[in-house]
């Protein structure tokens, strides 16, 4: 029996490029329609993050123009990872068999698609895209993203290395990660944590076809830091061995003075107190951001607030 695919695409500010993608992904479903792995009434879901580009009203026209492209519009812009987890909530326990998500700029290989709905009708339940080369991305962006997930291990956090969120997952996982109910999300960790029959198709990543990159350093950086403190309080162990260290030198250091005072070696000590003085006070400071951090994400969690507000649907 064919099975029902949806394809889940975050779109933030894609007008040049949502037309060439909507017309590459609906080629690629009536191949998987023809050759009887999908069902003929499978379809696309663009999930606009609050765009200030036209991007919205192309997904609308999208929409009456294929039947097979539908739309939720976001109130504003809630972010990419609320994106993907609003198109897989609205698939959740319905009559959809496969979720697949995929950026909108088509830097993920699309044609990878047909590999994961194989594996998954195979009995895959997770099939995750993984790249095989980055040569397209800068030498830091390379560099960044390597030391990102060699420290997510080093962690404990579980991570597949290379696999951004271009990935398949059938009900039995949609409905498992229905139970996650935390406001703050790094679905990069969460999925590898829920478990289940996993694979990985490999591509090759390739430039963006237009427009410009939704992730910038500074949203790199924080995506980073926002995936370490959802997954691991390790950080916070760091800074207390960290503390406990500074103390131990402080003790030895302290000896030592007194040595130096008994002894009668006692000299001009400016240089050894400004460093100390700095040391500890940025020890300090270091600890108390850390801390914050976590603090931060408990505020954030208490209050329960939606992850999105969806404005507008097109069915």
């Amino acid at each position: 029996m064919n099975k029902k695919l949806a394809i889940v695409l975050p779109a933030y500010n894609e007008e040049l490029v949502i037309d060439k993608t909507t017309n590459v992904l609906l080629e690629i479903m009536d191949q998987m329609i023809a050759d009887q792995l999908i069902s003929s009434d499978s379809f696309i879901t663009y999930v606009d993050d609050g765009s200030r580009d036209k991007t919205w009203n192309l997904i609308k026209d999208l929409h009456i123009k294929y039947k097979r492209v539908r739309g939720i519009h976001f109130s504003r812009n809630f972010g990419h990872q609320n994106a993907l987890i609003a198109g897989m909530t609205e698939y959740t326990g319905t009559d959809v068999d496969y979720v697949v998500t995929l950026d909108a700029d088509l830097q993920d290989d699309p044609k990878a698609i047909i590999k994961m709905v194989k594996l998954a009708n195979e009995g895959k339940n997770v099939v995750y895209g993984v790249r095989n080369y980055r040569t397209t991305d800068t030498w830091f962006k390379r560099f960044s993203a390597q030391t990102f997930y060699k420290f997510m291990n080093m962690l404990g956090v579980q991570t597949i290395p290379n696999h951004s969120d271009f990935r398949l997952v059938d009900q039995k996982v949609l409905n498992a990660f229905s139970e996650y109910d935390e406001r703050d999300m790094f679905l990069r960790g969460i999925f590898p944590s829920i478990g289940f029959g996993t694979a990985k198709v490999y591509y090759a990543r390739k430039a963006r076809e237009a427009g410009e990159s939704k992730y910038p350093l500074k949203k790199m950086i924080t995506f980073a830091l926002d995936g370490i403190t959802s997954f691991s309080v390790r950080p916070i162990i760091l800074v207390r061995n960290l503390g406990l260290t500074m103390v131990t030198i402080s003790g030895l250091f302290l000896l030592y003075t007194l040595w130096s005072y008994f002894y009668g070696y006692v000299e001009d000590g400016w240089p050894m107190l400004m460093v100390s003085i700095w040391a500890i006070g940025g020890l300090q400071l270091l600890a108390i951001g850390v801390v914050g951090e976590y603090i931060g994400k408990i505020f954030i969690e208490v209050k329960h607030r939606p992850r999105y507000i969806i404005e507008q649907y097109l069915k």
